[in-house]
């Protein structure tokens, strides 16, 4: 059953990470690989929302394999983000390499924070 749920996972991932890179074509003209960006950042924010909603309980490895290493696994894209920094500093485009490993890492962890404080916030809400 968890391979299944893990398959499952990383097939909507996938396909929610390819809808959402799209989208972020759509507003780029640039080098600038903004869909990988909004994915990741994204990946982030839920993965740290959805551990603060979770990660104070025992997790089923069940959840675990759906959820966080299916769902958000399939979802980010570290490999895809790799491969464009290559592209980028292969082509000279340090400038933008630089801004988009920067963007990437720091607000990355700093959106892992956020979904983790606001999924907190929300769960003392409802408590009262």
């Amino acid at each position: 059953m968890k391979l299944i749920l893990l398959i499952t996972g990383g097939a909507l991932g996938t396909f929610l990470r390819y809808t959402v890179v799209e989208f972020g074509s759509r507003f780029n003209s640039g080098s600038f690989p903004l869909g990988t960006l909004l994915v990741n950042l994204i990946g982030s924010f839920l993965i740290g929302f959805s551990w603060g909603l979770l990660g104070k309980e025992d997790i089923k490895p069940e959840t675990k394999a759906f959820l966080f290493v299916g769902l958000f696994g399939g979802f980010t894209t570290f490999s895809s983000f790799a491969l464009e920094n290559f592209h980028l500093i292969r082509g000279g485009d340090f400038r933008t390499a630089i801004t988009y490993l920067t963007i990437s890492n720091i607000g990355g962890i700093l959106l892992v924070f956020a979904g983790y404080f606001f999924s907190q916030s929300l769960l003392n809400y409802f408590r009262k």
